[in-house]
């Protein structure tokens, strides 16, 4: 049995449900727009349900490379980096550039940060619909970590009401920062 592409069907729906969410994003401001708010409520509640959906699939697919950490025989590793990997490069970088950069900038850095970890797999491309409703290739490593910044949003690490296109730092994103580097040494 290929063990790859069990991770790589993990992947597949785990960017199936982002390109879903991508366009429920879409037609959410689209509604707002129109003042159309039931329709808004019911695509809030629909990206809910695809949220918790997307979790359980990455615990999923957790159990399975744990699982399969511990079978005694060699395997290929062709899987992306985990989000978790991300939050201190993007941390770090937005620190560097002064508590809020351009995600351009961001992820220019955090690139920087991360060559060495970052596997053939990370520089694929993944197919996303974009707000203009053309599909455009992205490197999975960025949409790895646009949705590591999701989640650092979701904890207060990183500013939920920054502009669009601004990833901010908060006060609790440098407390955690800080205290991870101390944890592991750094100044």
């Amino acid at each position: 049995m290929d063990m790859n592409k069990v991770n790589r069907a993990f992947e597949m729906l785990l960017e199936g449900l982002d390109e879903i969410l991508n366009i429920i994003r879409q037609q959410t401001d689209e509604h707002l727009h129109a003042e159309n708010f039931d329709k808004v409520k019911t695509l809030a509640e629909y990206a809910e349900q695809l949220k918790d959906l997307r979790e359980k699939v990455k615990a999923l697919q957790g159990e399975w490379q744990e699982l399969l950490s511990e079978i005694p025989f060699q395997k290929e590793k062709e899987q992306r980096t985990p989000e978790e990997k991300f939050i201190i490069p993007i941390l770090e970088s937005i620190i560097e550039l002064g508590g809020r950069a351009k995600v351009k900038d961001v992820l220019e850095r955090v690139h920087d940060k991360m060559k060495g970890i970052l596997n053939k797999y990370d520089y694929e491309t993944v197919s996303s619909d974009k707000k203009s409703g053309k599909k455009s290739k992205e490197k999975r490593w960025k949409n790895t970590a646009r949705w590591a910044r999701k989640t650092m949003v979701e904890k207060g690490l990183l500013a939920k009401d920054s502009p669009k296109g601004i990833w901010e730092i908060t006060e609790k994103g440098r407390k955690y920062y800080y205290e991870e580097k101390k944890k592991k040494g750094g100044s």
